[in-house]
Parts: C-alpha cells; structure tokens; sequence
C-alpha cells in the first residue's frame, strides 16, 4: 500500500526524461522541500525541515515534464510514495528508498504566472516551444493579451484597468 502526498517545492536540477526499452518515457527529478523559520533572537530566517524528495513521472507526463519544467521552478506535485529496491551492483548489498510517483505535476502560481496550452500526444515539445515563441506576442482579436500601459495588468473588454466592472478585481 502507498500513501499519497502533497509536496510543494523547488526542483534541484533540470527533469531527465529517458525511455525504458519498451519506448516509455521516464522522467526523474528531485524536489526539496522546507519551511522558513524566523529566529527570535536574531531576527534571520532560515530552512527547517529541509527534505529531498526523489520524484519519478511515466508516458505523456512524463515528457510534459520535461517539456514545461525547469531547475528552481517552484512546483506543486501530487503522488504515491513508494519504496524502491534494488541490488547495489558493486557490493551486491539490497537497497532501498522511498520515493514520490507523481500523478499530477505543475507551476506554483503563488510567485509566479504561468501559460498553458494543451500537449497533444508525442507533441508536447512541439507545443511548448510554440507557446514560447508566441508568447508576448498579443493578438488584436484577444483583448485580454494587451497589458494596460505601465500597469502590467491585462486590458480590454471590460477587464482590469477600465475602471468599474464587473470582471475588474479587487484593489492589491
């Protein structure tokens, strides 16, 4: 039996997607975890509860990984811990550890924004670098891809920046 969990987190390194003989794509990544802590004498703040997760992602994840995500990014995943066994090859000894099979996988919106557009099967990379290459460029049809001057904030068929409205948000 595996337990879910919840990590939220940075990735160490940039996700290494490799295909099993089969032709099944694998992607492995770490995430660490921690908390901030303020010290009262001092005043600093620091990590506590500094935790590496070994996170692994199969098939179509696996390759939208590898295609979205990058080292540092702050990520929310979802997944079964699991434990691995293997027999270490130099010293024959059994080993183990747990690890994280992840279901779903995405940016933390919390300290930054994201653009999503949909992977079609084998296509994921195509589909990101198109995204990448559109983006910033705003469409005359899509009122909402034009930022308000100065503001950073998008405008356009009643959204932010045009004064009262209802889809205007709260004041920041």
């Amino acid at each position: 039996m595996s337990s879910n969990i919840t990590l939220t987190g940075r990735l160490t390194a940039v996700p290494e997607l490799r295909f099993s003989a089969q032709g099944t794509a694998v992607v492995a990544f770490t995430i660490v975890t921690s908390r901030r802590v303020k010290d009262q004498q001092t005043s600093e703040w620091s990590d506590a509860d500094v935790t590496y997760w070994d996170c692994k992602a199969f098939k179509q994840l696996a390759q939208n990984i590898a295609d979205s995500l990058d080292k540092g990014m702050e990520v929310v995943a979802t997944g079964r811990v699991v434990q691995e066994s293997w027999e270490d090859k130099q010293t024959g000894q059994k080993r183990s550890k747990m690890a994280v099979r992840i279901d779903a996988i995405g940016p933390s919106l919390s300290r930054a924004t994201a653009k999503v557009t949909k992977a079609s099967g084998g296509q994921g990379q195509q589909a990101y670098q198109q995204a990448r290459h559109t983006q910033g460029q705003a469409s005359a049809e899509d009122p909402w891809a034009q930022g308000a001057p100065g503001t950073g904030r998008p405008t356009g068929g009643g959204g932010w920046g045009q004064g009262s409205g209802a889809d205007e948000p709260p004041p920041v």
